[in-house]
């Protein structure tokens, strides 16, 4: 499970005062942390109620995301007929059609959607993130020459999204349509509202199946070409697009392959530095996030910029900022000059 999805789970147990060991083991959680957990999905349902007659893409976007995880929906409140009529509603996007990836259920098709996958090579062929998810499917299915297409196109993509940041904001603008219902809101969290609000924005978009572009694909990809120089130039070229990506695992990787695939000493070092950063930077924010569904101001301030829209990673260094919690970690650029310094193992 995802690390994303590990907090959600936190959250959304915490809120309704639940202990998370019942999800392993046989504990009795108290009556009046399960009415306040059936209270929140019967919130969660009505808010897919009230918005499913919306024409407008990004309340549509909204509504199917917090469908999704719900089972038992009537159909034309259910994931595949809301995220259906958002990908034909005015205002629609890329962002709607990459959720749209992950219509399968109804349709009794594979995953990715098929039809959502090519009308993203279609409108967002600039997305490296697109290129990659077209080149995990490809080296599962053992299509050598289109791999090798599909990573010259991320390679020479102008940017990575995978649109979490604007699934984030679709769910933060729609989840104040309705005030929480009292049985939902923790009498004891200071939060009150807002703490339901914020662990139902963050919460279900953790819980939320997520196409996943092909990340080991891609590093195995260029593992293995290493030493072919035309092939170690596009994977550089594409850890550069990848270092400014969307998000943490993006990000990750480009960090990755500079400092696998660099001939730079300093590169590699520098890589090393930014990647312990990146690392102490989501630990923070999860601890951040976590606090949230007690805190008041901090609700309110992230589903602030939730709303505001941006990437994952923007929306992650923002809160860290506004928080005072630096994004270098401590000693982190000492530690990757002392390895860079070290000698090379015989």
């Amino acid at each position: 499970m995802r690390a994303r999805q590990r907090l959600a789970i936190g959250l959304m147990l915490g809120l309704a005062g639940l202990p998370t060991v019942t999800l392993a083991g046989h504990q009795t959680a108290p009556s009046a942390a399960e009415a306040r957990a059936k209270a929140l999905v019967a919130f969660q349902r009505d808010l897919v109620s009230v918005l499913a007659p919306r024409a407008d893409a990004q309340p549509l976007l909204g509504a199917a995301l917090l469908a999704r995880p719900l089972g038992n929906q009537p159909a034309p409140a259910s994931f595949h007929a809301l995220i259906e009529r958002a990908a034909k509603a005015d205002g629609a996007g890329p962002a709607v059609q990459w959720a749209r990836l992950t219509d399968c259920d109804a349709t009794a098709q594979a995953c990715p959607n098929a039809e959502a996958l090519a009308a993203l090579t279609r409108e967002a062929g600039d997305n490296a993130a697109v290129w990659l998810l077209k080149l995990g499917l490809d080296s599962a299915n053992g299509h050598h020459d289109d791999v090798r297409e599909d990573l010259r196109r991320a390679a020479t993509a102008r940017f990575y999204d995978d649109y979490t940041g604007t699934a984030l904001q679709a769910l933060a603008t729609t989840v104040g349509t309705l005030p929480p219902p009292t049985p939902a809101i923790d009498p004891a969290s200071p939060a009150g509202a807002w703490g339901v609000q914020v662990v139902m924005v963050f919460g279900v978009s953790g819980l939320l199946p997520a196409p996943q572009p092909g990340m080991q694909a891609t590093a195995r990809l260029c593992e293995e070409g290493k030493d072919d120089p035309a092939s170690r130039e596009s994977c550089l070229q594409l850890a550069r697009v990848l270092e400014w990506g969307s998000s943490p695992l993006a990000r990750s990787l480009g960090l990755h392959l500079r400092e696998t695939l660099s001939d730079d000493t300093d590169a590699r070092a520098a890589a090393r530095t930014e990647m312990a950063n990146l690392a102490w930077e989501v630990r923070n924010f999860a601890e951040l996030s976590a606090r949230a569904a007690d805190d008041k101001a901090l609700a309110q301030h992230l589903l602030a910029l939730a709303r505001n829209g941006g990437t994952e990673m923007s929306l992650m260094l923002a809160a860290l900022r506004d928080a005072g919690i630096p994004t270098d970690a401590p000693g982190a650029s000492e530690a990757a000059t002392t390895a860079s310094a070290a000698p090379a193992s015989p």
